[in-house]
C-alpha cells in the first residue's frame, strides 16, 4: 500500500508540474512531457514490484514497441488549425486514433 501512495504522488508531483509550467513556456513543458517521464517512472517501480522477474523489462520493450502507435493521439493537433477543429474536437479524434492505434499495436505485437 505505501508503495502504491508513492506511485501515485510522484506520478501528481511531474503531472502537476509539467501542466504549471505549460502556462510560463510550452515549449519547456512539450519537452519535458515528450521526454519518457512517465516511463521513466514507472520502469524503476514496477522493477521494486517484481524483483527480477523481467517484468520491467517486458514492459520497456513493449512501451517501445507501443510509441509509435502512440502518436497517432497527437495527429489531429497537427491539423485543427487548417481544418478548425478546436482543442475538443481535436482531442476526441485523437483519442479515436489512440485506439485505433491500440488495436493496431495488440494485433501486431501477438505476431513478435
Amino acid at each position: 500500500m505505501k508503495l502504491f501512495l508513492l506511485k501515485m504522488l510522484v506520478a501528481a508531483v511531474v503531472i502537476a508540474g509539467a501542466s504549471s509550467l505549460a502556462s510560463r513556456s510550452t515549449a519547456i513543458a512539450g519537452f519535458l512531457i515528450a521526454m519518457p517521464l512517465a516511463t521513466m517512472i514507472a520502469l524503476p517501480m514496477t522493477e521494486l514490484e517484481n524483483r527480477g522477474t523481467g517484468v520491467a523489462v517486458d514492459l520497456a520493450r513493449d512501451i517501445l514497441l507501443a510509441l509509435p502507435f502512440s502518436l497517432l493521439f497527437f495527429a489531429p493537433f497537427l491539423v485543427a488549425d487548417r481544418y478548425e477543429l478546436g482543442f475538443w474536437k481535436a482531442y476526441l479524434a485523437g483519442c479515436a486514433l489512440l485506439a485505433a492505434g491500440y488495436v493496431a499495436f495488440r494485433a501486431i505485437s501477438r505476431l513478435l
